[in-house]
């Protein structure tokens, strides 16, 4: 096995060969900084990761968080690990200098935390979520609340969480049924129950600070009704000084397959005395606020998607240099020494699909953190609203196809450790484990699939849409090498058939039924996926030819030629599997929508 997280040469590509970070330095907000700090925050970064984070993964897979005598109990070294991580800077790193931040970009932030979450994301999970919910309420919250609650959480003394999920509801936000009822006293009495709130209780901050969905006495129905309320575990005053205790209780721990480091909550607010929430915004806007978090951790979800299958690639990598079994086909003599298993030509196949995989769906979710940046500090206006644009119609993409093809790289990293893969000892059976919980949790898989083709793709009437064609259509010309030129073709007919059956959906969509059109929304997610890590994988390509002209020694000559052969890979291998949902797609397939429930 091996203690790398992230090949350091892959993500120097990725983001210096491939997305220019470097040119961010050029811009006001990031103008302190330059690929040597960058560089810095990086490796350290991975050295905490490793030695903070790393150092205890198994060990918190193995003793999970326990709820006794109404608490959590948990290792030690999760709170090291947090304050560590904290006391770095990390939590606030992308904040502004004058909330303690560093005023990293987006993108180096993604990168740096892709290095914690393939060391332990059950750990990671609790910073993460600290340092979303605070940007909520920094965009979001009163002059007080920002004042009460943003600098104890940037400082890592408060930890926070999102409160959505409701037994009864699940996903459908339109039905929860939590309660607000104002008091006149400057806060709302919470009453109800949340599930599945990751770090909804735990043994390492001080305060949480829950950021809750409730409906305020006498709202509209459905998600129009819906608003954001600040709910801390303890009452504070303007100073953050801890008061009582709220009444939010702990219900009960849940016990997952995998990231089980990371506390999965029951809760309920109202039952264990008075809880005291505090209105975020206007009434009936919670919805539209929470989304920011929701967005945040949705591509947070996509890339610890990439970086788990990742982790788990160079595990079963490592694992084919060293295992020897067997001989070539082409070895007759049974006498003969015995090759390393990454000699077996279907051992390469595993290990190319795991590369394709991780190494594509890191490029896409590092592509996302760049557009956060465009959308947030390019110099021209258009440019901004433009990758705001791009932003909102990938997300779905950004979040699913990570978090279904990084599962399928630990499946396929067991497969390549044989038996060994399958035991407890060796760390690639957890890692799949840890990733299962992806194309789960902040949105099912299927609901970003009716996100992308029942409203993504047609705001702004497909503005977003064109946008990304157009994008597209810069790297296509852009492949002129040899080698790009077929692989540029292949996703530029793919593309035309794409745009084509997206045609015939909308005018499907517009008919006034849209039960047909979005019954096979999963096939449509699964093509534009395809289709945009494709396109990450020709940006690569056209990047490593450029650097194997230059190339000055056999490593180098080699990561690029790695990266090439990667990309056929996905252009030979996954590209052409679009084929069956283009047709399913273009008849308007009607075999899942018409069974019914009593044939099962």
């Amino acid at each position: 096995m091996t203690d790398t997280l992230i090949d350091r040469r892959d993500l120097a590509f990725q983001l210096y060969e491939v997305l220019d970070t470097e040119s961010l330095t050029a811009r006001e907000r990031f103008r302190e900084h330059n690929k040597g700090t960058f560089d810095a925050v990086l490796e350290t970064a991975d050295r905490m990761a490793r030695d903070l984070f790393a150092n205890h993964n198994r060990a918190a897979d193995q003793h999970e968080p326990r709820f006794e005598h109404g608490a959590v109990t948990m290792l030690p070294e999760v709170k090291r690990a947090f304050d560590a991580y904290a006391e770095a800077g990390f939590i606030a790193g992308r904040y502004d200098n004058e909330l303690g931040g560093m005023q990293l970009p987006e993108t180096v932030m993604a990168a740096c935390n892709g290095f914690f979450t393939a060391a332990n994301p059950g750990t990671a999970g609790y910073p993460f979520l600290t340092t979303a919910a605070a940007n909520l309420i920094r965009v979001f919250g009163s002059d007080r609340q920002r004042r009460t609650f943003l600098p104890h959480m940037l400082s890592g003394r408060f930890s926070g969480t999102m409160a959505l999920t409701e037994p009864h509801a699940g996903s459908s936000l339109a039905d929860i049924r939590t309660s607000a009822s104002p008091t006149g006293d400057g806060h709302y009495l919470i009453k109800g129950a949340k599930i599945y709130i990751s770090g909804g209780e735990q043994a390492i901050t001080e305060n949480i600070v829950h950021m809750v969905l409730a409906r305020i006495k006498g709202a509209p129905a459905g998600v129009r009704g819906i608003s954001l309320f600040i709910v801390p575990k303890f009452r504070v005053d303007e100073q953050g000084a801890l008061g009582e205790r709220n009444g939010v209780g702990l219900a009960g721990l849940i016990h997952k397959l995998g990231y089980r480091g990371t506390t999965s909550t029951a809760l309920s607010f109202g039952d264990d005395g008075p809880c005291h929430g505090y209105l975020v915004g206007e009434p009936h806007q919670g919805l539209k606020y929470m989304f920011q978090m929701m967005n945040e951790a949705r591509l947070g979800v996509g890339f610890g998607a990439a970086v788990i299958g990742y982790r788990g690639y160079l595990h079963s990598l490592a694992y084919a240099r060293d295992r020897l079994q067997g001989r070539k086909p082409s070895e007759k003599d049974p006498e003969s020494p015995q090759v390393p298993i990454i000699e077996h030509a279907d051992v390469r196949r595993m290990l190319l699909a795991q590369k394709a995989y991780c190494e594509g769906g890191l490029a896409l979710c590092l592509y996302g953190a760049r557009l956060v940046d465009d959308q947030h500090t390019h110099p021209d206006p258009d440019r901004r609203r433009e990758a705001g644009k791009l932003l909102d119609l990938l997300t779905p993409i950004m979040k699913a196809w990570p978090s279904e093809y990084g599962p399928k790289a630990n499946d396929l990293a067991i497969q390549v450790c044989g038996g060994a893969g399958y035991t407890r000892e060796y760390p690639v059976e957890q890692c799949w484990r840890d990733n299962r919980l992806n194309p789960i949790h902040e949105g099912t898989n299927g609901i970003q699939a009716l996100d992308l083709l029942g409203r993504k793709v047609w705001q702004d009437q497909g503005h977003g849409l064109q946008l990304l064609l157009q994008a597209m259509q810069r790297d296509l010309e852009a492949a002129s090498s040899e080698r790009c030129q077929p692989w540029a073709l292949s996703l530029s007919e793919t593309l035309q058939q794409a745009v084509r059956v997206t045609q015939s959906l909308g005018q499907a969509l517009m008919s006034g039924n849209p039960d047909r059109p979005l019954a096979n929304a999963a096939c449509y997610l699964h093509l534009f996926g395809h289709i945009a890590v494709a396109w990450m994988w020709l940006r690569q390509a056209n990047a490593a030819v450029a650097g194997l002209d230059t190339a000055t020694d056999d490593g180098e000559r080699h990561f690029y030629l790695g990266k090439l052969q990667a990309a056929q890979y996905f252009f030979h291998w996954e590209l052409p599997t679009v084929a069956q949902d283009l047709v399913l797609l273009r008849n308007q397939d009607d075999t899942c929508l018409t069974m019914r429930p009593e044939w099962f």
